[in-house]
């Protein structure tokens, strides 16, 4: 529609000729950059309104300069800000505003006053901005002359009786209106907004499913109507065929292939092993880095497999709907058996896809679910969006006790892990950023917000390299056991150094509810002599990361998370994980984090605080 409301006219005809073509995006994924609306409320009496304009224009400001500088996707785009046009006091500028915030694809809104206003009259329709979808939150100023907690307060009543969910942000302590926005009411609107953003980014993307179920793991059942209803995600299946026939094909890039080559042969050590192998050294590494290749351009498309000059010049045959790829935010990789029986395991593909660097150099992870366990993939997913980094798919493999490990070596370890800890590995396919601590990186990293880290990365490229130099220098690739792996591969090696905070979290499917675990912790730093007993009896192949629940045993941990894998995340970012999922609309099953960290909308408590009440009684975001 034109401005004016009238219907554009569309040149039918020349578009009836055009040749298709790959279309070019701003970003490898394509979709609207998540989009935050800050809505300014005032009394709207003559007098009452003008007194206050000033001051409530000014809170708005800080909201939005806030956001601006400090949200920002895993690939560094920040996330938009929209200004209402005018304070909203009634009906009318109510509508003003959700119009402009319709324009710009609004997914989330932040309400803010320092006075009383009329809350559920003025709120357009009562009902609140923009579709029942959006995300809501409001801040009411604390100060004796201002009341902002009696709008709030009014206004978070009016939602809770619509069944509206909306965060009340409120300062604990009377609010100076000069300088900054108090600490407490900055991390409230900072959580929001994160995971705000994240919900809108996922929404209307793609799980890209390549191939099925792996050795009977129930994770790797694919529930597209779960992915649907609660996450806004589409799903799309590949065969694993389809990655066979790339290879047999030649449809990839052939330069590419050549210069990671040349990248991984330099940039890491190889343990190729000893005896008869399926593959010789070289030929086994150039196909776990085509496999790599192949699973990146069938998530986002590569525009090169659609140019017929550079087919021509490489001996493929361009076509641009298989260069297309599924817009596909995650993937999961079937491997074990049907596969791995045959050709090299995903490891190489899934370690370097989900790390923040490959040969084209450092960028935004491109997160592969091991075992296509899309169930810990969609927690990857979650805790990408939410710090920018990338993440660390494991298996629970072992409980280890303080005396397991005084049997075992002779050694005391109360000292360290008095409560336990756990093994965490899986077959390779570790992200290799987590063979260090990357908030050591930075003057003042450990004190930092992690998402505050990720962004210091993202800004100096002299911390890219030395984080991918480092990353490069403790991890070994290794060759696959043949027992397991009969077509070989090559797994990912490294030891995550201790100390590192560390959350692990876990999408459960129970029946056709999502439910949700989460613990923080921290990786420990065992002697030497045990982490290499511990390696040694377990696969010393595979990358070690070894991890201590807070408040917990390590048992109690294994004993109550769902299956066997977890997915970790660097930093304490559980209170986050936990507004998101209040966003989405997903019960939290197992938690350990302190009550005055969590944030959920008001409607929580009308339910007792009961998740799972509410939940059920709310139903899945998209549903």
């Amino acid at each position: 529609m034109s401005a004016s409301g009238s219907t554009e006219r569309v040149d039918f005809s020349t578009l009836s000729k055009a040749k298709r073509g790959f279309a070019p995006s701003s970003r490898s994924l394509v979709g609207h950059v998540p989009t935050i609306a800050i809505t300014p409320v005032a009394d709207g009496r003559t007098g009452a309104y003008e007194s206050n304009m000033a001051g409530t224009w000014r809170m708005a400001e800080k909201v939005s300069s806030l956001i601006r500088r400090h949200v920002k996707l895993p690939d560094g785009t920040s996330v938009r800000v929209v200004m209402a046009p005018e304070i909203v006091y009634g009906p009318r500028t109510g509508a003003r505003a959700q119009e402009v915030y319709t324009r710009e694809g609004v997914s989330a809104n932040i309400w803010v006053s320092r006075s009383w206003a009329y809350s559920d009259e003025l709120m357009s329709a009562c009902q609140g901005l923009g579709s029942s979808e959006w995300l809501q939150a409001a801040y009411g100023l604390n100060q004796t002359n201002r009341p902002g907690a009696v709008w709030l307060k009014a206004f978070c009543a009016a939602m809770d009786e619509k069944m509206r969910p909306i965060f009340s942000i409120y300062n604990p302590d009377l609010e100076a209106e000069d300088g900054n926005l108090p600490p407490y009411v900055q991390e409230r609107i900072l959580r929001f907004a994160r995971c705000a953003a994240a919900v809108a980014e996922m929404r209307g993307k793609n799980y890209l499913s390549l191939g099925g179920v792996s050795m009977g793991i129930i994770g790797s059942d694919v529930r597209r109507n779960i992915m649907l209803d609660y996450l806004g995600l589409g799903t799309v299946s590949v065969d694993m065929v389809a990655v066979k026939g790339r290879m047999d094909q030649g449809f990839y890039d052939h330069a590419e292939l050549d210069r990671a080559f040349a990248f991984m042969k330099k940039s890491f050590k190889f343990d190729f092993g000893t005896g008869p192998r399926p593959y010789p050294p070289d030929k086994l590494l150039r196909l776990c880095i085509l496999m790599t290749m192949i699973t990146r351009d069938l998530m986002i498309g590569n525009p090169k497999l659609a140019d017929e000059k550079i087919g021509k010049a490489q001996g493929f045959k361009a076509d641009v709907e298989r260069a297309q790829g599924a817009n596909a935010i995650l993937a999961g990789t079937q491997g074990q058996r049907q596969w791995t029986d045959l050709y090299p395991n995903f490891d190489v593909a899934e370690s370097i896809l989900n790390s923040s660097f490959d040969w084209n150099g450092f960028r935004s992870a491109y997160l592969v679910a091991t075992e296509n366990d899309s169930k810990n993939g969609i927690g990857m997913l979650a805790a990408n969006l939410v710090t920018g980094l990338p993440q660390l798919f494991a298996d629970i493999r072992t409980n280890w006790t303080v005396e397991s490990i005084l049997k075992a070596t002779g050694k005391n370890i109360s000292k360290i892990a008095p409560n336990g800890f756990i093994d965490k590995r899986n077959s390779g396919a570790g992200a290799l950023d987590y063979a260090l601590d990357i908030a050591a990186l930075i003057k003042g990293g450990k004190a930092k917000r992690i998402q505050d880290v990720a962004e210091a990365i993202r800004g100096d490229t002299a911390l890219q390299e030395k984080l991918m130099r480092e990353a490069c220098k403790r991890t070994t690739y290794m060759h696959a056991a043949l027992e397991y792996f009969p077509g070989d591969g090559l797994s990912s090696h490294y030891r995550t150094p201790g100390g590192i905070p560390m959350t692990a979290y876990r999408y459960n499917v129970v029946g056709n509810q999502l439910t949700f675990s989460v613990v923080e912790g921290e990786t420990i730093e065992l002697p030497r002599e045990v982490a290499d007993h511990v390696s040694k009896v377990t696969d010393p192949t595979w990358p070690e990361t070894y991890w201590a629940p807070r408040d917990m045993s390590s048992i109690e941990y294994m004993t109550r998370i769902g299956p066997n894998h977890d997915a970790n995340s660097f930093g304490l970012i559980g209170a986050d994980l936990l507004t998101l999922n209040a966003m989405l609309r997903i019960p939290v099953d197992m938690h350990n984090i302190p009550s005055g960290q969590i944030f959920r909308p008001t409607l929580w408590d009308r339910f007792g605080g009961d998740d799972f009440r509410v939940c059920e009684k709310l139903g899945p975001l998209y549903q």
